[in-house]
Parts: structure tokens; C-alpha cells; sequence
């Protein structure tokens, strides 16, 4: 208890010298300028009250907890105990991926995990309490695959809180985390950063693990298991056994693009949807069944049968329609599908599956060069970064600028009409766009995706942040293109974070960047068909879903990020699921006559503390008194709790 109380002495330290430094302001949402407010929205009710929280329909604010040292991207997921008594959130981002300037354990504080008390008498929902901290190892972040699960096994008993791991700097670690909550004042940890030491059968690491996305764990009875997204490798769908959570064993290693025994591959080329890698997961037993639900970004959504985890049994998976669908129905325009298959969960009565594609970048990019044939590259714009507007372009002289990273060589001056190519790593995709607007001169800049990546060619909208400069994502194959270099995809995926073979300053092709506009990520309703061998038939797509505002070009830049992000089913109703929603908010869906439709919503409205408007990354339900309540982590606040009224 004494690192808890000086670790939330210091947060709290942190957070006074931000009020009285600079207000509020220190939020970048109190301008309004990058959140969908309700006055700028068009699918808001006519009978909101616009001076009011900003809730409608079966959504009603209950609670909120703004943490001490609160800022900008600086929350992720969040996940709730099986007890519904506390919370936790993820300490993801902050500035310069740094923490509260005070020694914890021996190292400086970077991400972390918020414990809040959402339970009489500590705390409730109407007024949550946080209570404790959790830290990581510096340089260290917890993201998308938090959990609290009851695991009973005859080596454990208890509750067990799953941490991911990336990193945001050199002394950054990998891998999962387990931590013993069962008393969540005094959290024990079981076993640190474990996971994948190798990638392709090489072990490249003496020490850390492969960077993790996510990961899930479930009890299986005598035994516990867990699986983890590997950032580093094809083989990237890693299964453990945690039956005892202090010493895991890998047990199984998968690439599901190459299928198990005859069956089809994910990809879907013909429709330019190749960057089919792990993403996010979710196992649930269904009639005596452990059925694992992957999203498997390009690749849609998997289904497994674990019920022998080091052996999983392939059931089948979605395919994307040959025309985007959510485009076509809101805006007449038809192009196709972007993929990002990035999270899922099937409703309480295991009949559907509600999946989220998330997508940053509401414009396409097509890049075109000045060599001989004027070939053409695949490509994605990044946001909230400024876009290209749609139907124009920018054309530049590409130049090499690096990993453009601290401790890096400085980024060369641009010339003021050339366009920086720099590759994705070791730092944010932020402070890489810091060091290039530092050195100036350049009017886009374009992202390479790195080795040893879950495919070195994948293409996706990346969340980043500029000031004035357009971010636009590329494969590694193109990046190379672009300085006339050959590119070996195998070597690329035996290698982790090798620098590209391009010195500091060199000057490739001319490049044309033209943007189209193609919608922001939404969400598909799935009926599925959990039999073996389902196939094909696995997946039957009945809908799909968007705010208005997602779909209309005029708020594809300054509303903030309008894509989905998770979804949560409710526990009770089978109909009902909540969103959450970036800067469009907490949304709840109901599913009528096979139709996803908006019967509720929440974006906050109340400027009476300073702040308005929200980006909301994670969201949880639990059940109390026989009321379903909705709770959502949002990046620069912290805790929200609603409930329908």
C-alpha cells in the first residue's frame, strides 16, 4: 500500500500544477474544434436538450471519474472484475510517453493500470473512488488486452487481471502481465512480461517478449488458458496455459493465414484486402463449447474451437463484400471494402456476432510515382492528422528521413515542396511527426511500415496526430518502391526493427497523393453458425451501421476521430449493444428484424468543468440490481459510467 499511496499522491501532485498551470485547457477537447459536439451533429434527437449532459434514448450519465493526471490520449481500455466492484483502466499514452516524474519500484512510472472502486462503501457508480495504481516497467503501455477473470484451478484461485504490453520507448518490454486482484487494494503480481521470445524459430531477444496487443484468458475447469495477439511475427495468434498464472507455457503457435488443413485462406486480393494479421479476441463457451472469436483485420472475423487449445479446430470466418455496403446505402457511392476487422463480441444469446471495423482514415489515398508506367500503390491517410481534402492531391519529392525517434539522427530540413518517408517503430507515430514538423520543409509525410511486423505490406489508417502535415500509411514493399530498392517479404518477417537499407537524406521518387473519400470504420451484424465445419456459412452479414456524420465528407477533418472503436453486448437483453464511439460518443444499438438501429447515445456536453466532447476507446458492461450499466474509458479523461434510464 505504500507504492499505491505515493504513486496517487503524486498523480494527484501532477494533477493540481496542471489546473493551475494552464485551466482546463490543458484538454485538447475543451475547444471543441477536434470532438463531435452536439450542436455540430446531424443525427443527434430534435428533442435534445443542448445544455444538458449530453444523453439521449436508452443511455443516461450516471457517474464519472476524471483521473488526477488526466491529458491527451492518454487512457486506453478498461475492463470491470466479475463482482462488478472495481474498475480498471489502462494507462496507454501521455506526453512523450512519459509518467508522473517520481521513482516506483526502482524506475520512472510510464503505463500503468488505474484501480477505481465503483462499489459501496469505497466508491459506486455514482461516484467512483480511484483507489490504487498499478505500474509497468518504464517505457512500458497496457492497451487493448485488459481483462479480470476468476480463474480456480488446483495451482490457483482467485482473480486474475491481464495486462498487455507494447512499448513506447528503448526500455520498453513486451509480452503479458498477470496480477493476482483478488484483493484489488493489494494486487500481487504472478508473472511479468512473459510471452513469445522468438520470431520464425529465432530467438532475436535475450530478454524481452514480442510486443502484445491484446490477450484473453479463460477458465477451462481444472485447467486456465490465455491467448495473446504477437506484434512481431506471422505466426501470430500465441495460446498459453496459465493453469498456474505464475509460470505460463506456451503450448501453441498459429498463422491463421495459412489455414488449418484444406481450408480457405483469409485474404481476399482480388478486393485489395491482404493485410490480414491478428488484431483482437474474445473465447466464450457456447454449449459446452470454448469457441474462440478472432478479428482478424482484412481477414473479417474467425471462428475456433479450443476446446483442445493446443490444437484448435477451424469453423470459419467472414468475407468482405465486393462493395463497401455502409458507403454505398448512406452516401450512393461504391467503392470497395477497406477491412480493419478490429474487435467483436457475440451477443448474450450466442445467435449474433456485432463486429467493428475501425478506420482513422476517412479519406482514401492512392500514390502514384514518376516512374515509367505511373505505378500505383496502395495507401491509407491517418487521423486525426489534417487531410488531403477529398478529390485533391499533393506531389512531392520523397526523402528518406529515418526512424525520426528520440536519441535518433535529427530529421533533414525539407525543401518546403518535398514529402518525408519515415519508418514506423520504436517510438509513437506522434513523435515522429513532431520531429519532422520540427525540421520543417515538407508537406506530407509518409509512413513505412517496419520489419518483423504482423505483415510488413499491410496497410491501415493509423491514429496520429499533426499540426499541419497530412500522414499517409504505406507497406514496406512500397517504401522501398519508392527508392527503387528490391524488397524480400520473408526477410522482412524473420527481421524485427532493422533499419531500412536507405541513408538519412536520400531523395526518391516524385509522388503523387490523391485522396478519395471512402467513410470512417462502423460496425456489422453477423448471424453465425457455431457447427464444424460451418465454412462459408459461418458468417451471415445481415447489417451494417454508421452515424450519419461517419459517412458525410463535410466531417472528415475537425470533429475528431469518427469511427467506431469496441463494442459490448449487453449481459441481459440479447437486442442490445454499446458502442464505444472515438469523438461520436458512447452509441446503444438494438437489433430489429435483423437491422442494427441507434435507440440511444452519449457525448458529453456539460461544460461546467472545463471539458466537452469525449473520445472514448474501451467499453464494459456489468449487471447490478437487475439494471444494466454501460462503462467507457475515455483517452483524455478517464472513467464514464451510463445506464439506461
Amino acid at each position: 500500500m505504500t507504492k499505491l499511496r505515493s504513486l496517487l499522491a503524486l498523480l494527484a501532485i501532477a494533477a493540481a500544477a496542471l489546473l493551475t498551470a494552464a485551466g482546463a485547457a490543458a484538454q485538447h477537447n475543451t475547444t471543441g474544434a477536434e470532438h463531435l459536439l452536439i450542436e455540430n451533429m446531424i443525427s443527434a434527437p430534435a428533442d435534445l436538450d443542448p445544455d444538458g449532459e449530453g444523453d439521449w434514448g436508452k443511455l443516461e450519465l450516471v457517474g464519472k471519474l476524471i483521473v488526477p493526471d488526466a491529458e491527451n490520449d492518454l487512457i486506453a481500455d478498461l475492463t470491470v472484475d466479475p463482482d462488478g466492484d472495481y474498475a480498471y483502466l489502462a494507462r496507454w499514452g501521455g506526453s512523450d510517453c512519459a509518467g508522473p516524474e517520481g521513482e516506483q519500484g526502482g524506475h520512472v512510472v510510464n503505463g500503468g493500470v488505474y484501480v477505481i472502486d465503483i462499489a459501496e462503501p469505497g466508491g459506486s457508480l455514482e461516484s467512483p473512488q480511484l483507489v490504487g495504481f498499478i505500474p509497468t516497467h518504464q517505457d512500458t503501455l497496457v492497451g487493448e488486452g485488459m481483462q479480470v477473470v476468476e480463474i480456480t484451478t488446483p495451482e490457483f484461485s482467485g482473480d486474475v487481471l491481464v495486462i498487455n504490453h507494447e512499448q513506447c520507448g528503448k526500455n520498453g518490454k513486451g509480452g503479458v502481465s498477470l496480477w493476482d486482484v483478488t484483493n484489488p487494494l493489494k494486487p500481487k503480481k504472478l508473472s511479468e512480461n512473459f510471452g513469445d521470445f522468438t520470431i520464425d524459430g529465432d530467438r532475436v531477444s535475450p530478454h524481452d517478449a514480442n510486443e502484445t496487443h491484446s490477450a484473453f484468458a479463460w477458465d477451462a475447469g481444472d485447467r486456465a488458458y490465455l491467448v495473446s495477439v504477437d506484434d512481431l511475427e506471422a505466426q501470430d495468434v500465441d495460446i498459453y496455459d496459465i493453469t498456474d498464472p505464475k509460470h505460463p507455457v506456451l503450448i501453441g503457435e498459429f498463422n491463421l493465414n495459412e489455414g488449418f488443413d484444406d481450408d480457405p485462406p483469409l485474404d481476399q486480393p482480388e478486393l485489395g484486402l491482404t493485410d490480414t494479421f491478428f488484431h483482437d479476441v474474445v473465447v466464450k463457451q457456447i454449449n459446452g463449447d470454448f469457441i474462440m472469436l478472432l478479428s482478424y483485420w482484412d481477414g473479417g472475423w474467425v471462428l475456433l474451437n479450443v476446446n483442445d487449445p493446443a490444437n484448435p479446430v477451424f469453423i470459419g470466418d467472414s468475407d468482405y463484400p465486393n462493395v463497401d455496403p455502409e458507403l454505398l446505402e448512406q452516401t450512393g457511392v461504391s467503392l470497395t471494402p477497406e477491412g480493419n476487422a478490429h474487435q467483436a463480441e457475440f451477443t448474450s444469446d450466442n445467435q449474433y456476432v456485432i463486429g467493428t471495423d475501425e478506420d482513422f482514415g476517412p479519406n482514401r489515398a492512392v500514390v502514384t510515382t514518376d516512374d515509367s508506367g505511373a505505378q500505383e500503390f496502395r495507401a491509407a491517410m491517418g487521423s486525426p492528422a489534417p487531410q488531403i481534402p477529398s478529390g485533391q492531391t499533393v506531389t512531392g519529392q520523397t526523402v528518406f528521413v529515418g526512424r525520426a525517434c528520440p536519441g535518433d539522427p535529427a530529421v533533414p530540413a525539407g525543401d518546403g515542396t518535398q514529402i518525408a518517408v519515415v519508418e514506423r517503430g520504436v517510438c509513437t507515430f506522434s513523435e515522429k511527426l513532431a520531429a519532422i514538423e520540427e525540421a520543417g520543409g515538407y508537406i506530407a509525410v509518409i509512413i513505412m511500415n517496419r520489419e518483423g511486423a504482423d505483415a510488413c505490406t499491410a496497410v491501415f489508417a493509423p491514429f496520429v496526430e499533426a499540426e499541419d502535415t497530412p500522414v499517409i500509411f504505406v507497406g514496406r514493399d512500397t517504401g522501398f518502391a519508392l527508392f527503387d530498392l528490391t524488397y524480400d517479404d520473408a526477410a522482412c518477417l524473420d527481421a524485427t526493427t532493422e533499419l531500412a537499407p536507405i541513408a538519412l537524406g536520400t531523395v526518391g521518387d516524385v509522388v503523387t497523393i490523391t485522396s478519395v473519400f471512402d467513410g470512417w470504420g462502423y460496425v456489422h451484424l453477423f448471424a453465425v453458425n457455431l457447427e464444424p465445419g460451418a465454412g462459408e456459412d459461418a458468417f451471415t452479414e445481415l447489417d451494417t451501421y454508421a452515424i450519419p456524420e461517419a459517412m458525410d465528407p463535410a466531417y472528415a477533418e475537425g470533429f475528431g476521430a469518427l469511427s467506431v472503436h469496441e463494442v459490448a453486448t449487453d449481459p441481459q437483453d440479447p437486442t442490445l449493444a454499446y458502442l464505444s464511439y472515438y469523438a461520436g460518443g458512447v452509441r446503444a444499438v438494438q437489433i430489429q428484424n435483423g437491422e442494427l438501429v441507434e435507440v440511444g447515445g452519449f457525448i458529453d456536453n456539460d461544460a461546467s468543468d472545463g471539458r466537452v466532447g469525449n473520445e472514448f476507446w474501451g467499453i464494459e458492461t456489468l449487471v447490478r440490481d437487475g439494471v444494466t450499466y454501460v462503462l467507457a474509458s475515455d483517452m483524455d479523461s478517464g472513467l464514464w459510467i451510463l445506464r439506461d434510464p
